[in-house]
């Protein structure tokens, strides 16, 4: 897994920065882009460390490519998003295919959650 300076275009890295930022203003901690083979970290907040390890946190968003498929024809319907809850915030992760992102950001609402995963699949299918 690499971690890539310039895995996406700059207009679709500010697209996707845009797309958490209007869902969660200034609860917005993180933006990340990522691959099966590769990621980006597309935003940080400012009072944040830079040098944090986003390997293992990465190695588990991949989960998302499966889950679409394991999940496929469950009675729950169609997978769409995962939200991970931490003491100092949440993450949430959209995939499709081949691509995914993940956002973390400070507490947040389900209704939020729900927002902000609906604006980034749009902005990630959009391609």
């Amino acid at each position: 897994m690499d971690r890539h300076e310039e895995l996406l275009a700059q207009e679709r890295s500010e697209a996707l920065i845009a797309a958490a930022r209007t869902g969660l203003g200034d609860r917005l901690r993180s933006v990340t882009y990522f691959t099966p083979s590769a990621f980006q970290q597309l935003y940080l907040r400012s009072d944040l460390d830079p040098d944090a390890d986003l390997t293992g946190f990465v190695e588990l968003a991949r989960d998302g490519f499966r889950a679409g498929r394991a999940y496929a024809g469950s009675e729950l319907g169609e997978y769409a998003y995962t939200v991970r809850v931490f003491d100092e915030g949440h993450l949430v992760r959209v995939t499709g295919d081949e691509e995914g992102v993940f956002v973390t950001a400070e507490t947040l609402t389900i209704r939020r959650s729900e927002e902000v995963a609906s604006a980034l699949e749009g902005t990630l299918a959009e391609q």
